[in-house]
């Protein structure tokens, strides 16, 4: 297929949903848009429960397509394909008619911990860490046993289950489709079989009716129908031709596909992603092991995942507190702030665990906490250093599990956004993990842009898809702050253990 037309992604988070308009043969960005202005909702009904509607992720798709519209001045009748990229381990249920059934249960929300613990328990340990490579823990599996037991009647309604992405493909094809990816973060992938996790649906009594059909990563997955057509302001024809879930995308989206390599992001949530070629895994589950975008039979690869839920929504959080009267502070002030104070923020420190039960400390809820205040010393710039400080010691502390598991990360490549817009957390994460940040010119929109384009053919190869892609800048480890930063972060760990004794 020759390189020509245009390519549309969208990124689907739990803050917004992004969008790309991406030239095909040039490889570079026409416009981006994101929707709402300000942060999506999520809805809390107890504590520990985060879910929201999956029909507003598809209003403001429809929005964000007619931003870029405006902003383009394109004729987006020469749109080809379209990738999506989503928030992982949401679990939505449609009934027959494709209609949800109830919110979104989505990534951040607690109420499964305690069934994944049992299943691990039951199902046994060693058998989980060989087939699954993960504890069931509080993934989407969970998730709908948790629905079984609770919502015994709506339970009895649901025709199929899905992840956030499949749901925003099937309102734009009527096609129910995952990928091996999409069942790996359900923990519903058994990698010894390399197959749907039959014991995982054996044990929480799960019909196999209920899941998506399987498609490749990068394959046609559908048809835009008529009436998403009509939506969406496209012309007939167009395909969806790639989705993957916002981390694996992300990895995608920086180049990162090969064993050793890893990328970070650092929004709501923080990751770091690393690419491995054997299927290894945590034994306490802390780091989750996943099916990247390009595995294959010939050519395993997994991805290693560290996630920390409390990160930018921290930094967000702080924003807000802060503010004068109605108006929020400036991310770029608040980051001009932190850095006019020295590092160690002078004795005081954060936890930044204040958005659900966290992984990488085995499913504790500790929440985010404050130490070594001194109200002689510390102002509002204290406060933004020690957040930013904190979300950095946080992935460092997950980095040491990826440590053990075999993973030697030297260089670390991630997306100009979010956290990283900020040059005091750029330099705080590479002096702390001393590993280089190389930052890139992408965001997840564009990644799935991307992998639209390899998916139905108009590109032939990853790289091929790539070209284009923009280095901005590395911020490589300086040995004084490396000093520096490795003292703070021994004084925070001492913190943190204390919680986990």
């Amino acid at each position: 297929m020759a390189l020509s037309g245009y390519l549309l992604g969208y990124d689907v988070g739990s803050t917004s949903v992004k969008a790309t308009l991406l030239d095909a043969e040039s490889g570079k960005a026409l416009a981006s848009a994101a929707s709402p202005s300000r942060e999506l909702e999520i809805e809390a009904p107890q504590p520990g429960w985060a879910e929201q509607d999956p029909e507003v992720w598809w209003e403001h798709v429809k929005r964000a397509t007619r931003l870029i519209k405006e902003r383009s001045q394109v004729d987006l009748g020469g749109v080809k394909a379209i990738g999506i990229s989503y928030q992982m381990h949401g679990l939505v249920v449609v009934d027959k008619a494709l209609k949800a059934l109830r919110p979104s249960i989505i990534w951040c929300d607690s109420r499964a911990v305690s069934i994944g613990e049992e299943a691990f328990s039951n199902i046994g340990e060693k058998v989980c860490q060989e087939h699954l490579l993960n504890s069931p823990g509080n993934f989407t599996a969970s998730k709908l046993r948790w629905i079984r037991d609770n919502q015994p009647d709506m339970y009895g309604r649901i025709h199929k289950m899905m992840l956030p992405g499949d749901y925003i493909a099937m309102r734009m094809t009527g096609e129910v489709r995952t990928t091996p990816s999409g069942l790996s973060e359900m923990i519903l992938w058994d990698y010894v079989e390399a197959d749907i996790a039959r014991l995982v649906l054996d044990h929480y009594g799960i019909s196999p009716d209920l899941l998506p059909e399987v498609a490749p990563t990068f394959s046609i997955q559908g048809e835009l129908t008529r009436e998403a057509t009509e939506e969406l302001g496209l012309e007939p024809g167009v395909v969806v031709s790639y989705r993957a879930g916002d981390q694996p995308n992300n990895a995608f989206s920086l180049g990162v596909l090969d064993p050793g390599e890893a990328a970070a992001t650092a929004g709501t949530s923080g990751v770091v992603y690393g690419v491995y070629d054997q299927p290894i895994y945590d034994p306490r589950s802390r780091v989750n092991t996943f099916i990247h975008v390009n595995h294959s039979g010939e050519n395993p690869r997994f991805g290693i995942l560290l996630c920390v839920n409390g990160t930018g929504i921290l930094n967000s959080w702080l924003r807000s507190v802060l503010a004068m009267g109605d108006q929020p502070l400036d991310f770029d002030l608040m980051n001009e702030m932190a850095a006019s104070v020295p590092v160690g923020s002078e004795g005081l420190m954060i936890l930044p665990y204040g958005n659900g039960a966290e992984r990488s400390l085995e499913n504790r809820n500790i929440g985010a906490s404050l130490h070594g205040l001194d109200f002689n010393i510390h102002g509002g710039a204290h406060l933004m250093r020690a957040a930013q400080e904190g979300i950095v010691f946080a992935l460092n502390y997950g980095m040491g599990i990826m440590q053990e598991m075999g993973m030697e990360i030297s260089r670390v490549r991630a997306g100009f956004t979010n956290m990283f817009l900020s040059p005091l957390f750029a330099e705080a994460f590479a002096n702390t993990t001393s590993a280089a940040v190389e930052l890139y010119d992408t965001d997840g929109s564009q990644g799935a842009a991307r992998g639209a384009g390899l998916g139905c053919g108009i590109y032939q190869s990853s790289g091929e898809a790539l070209e284009g892609l923009e280095s901005l800048r590395a911020i490589e480890p300086d040995s004084r702050l490396v000093a520096a930063y490795g003292e703070s972060y021994e004084n925070w760990r001492v913190i943190l253990d204390t919680y986990l004794e």
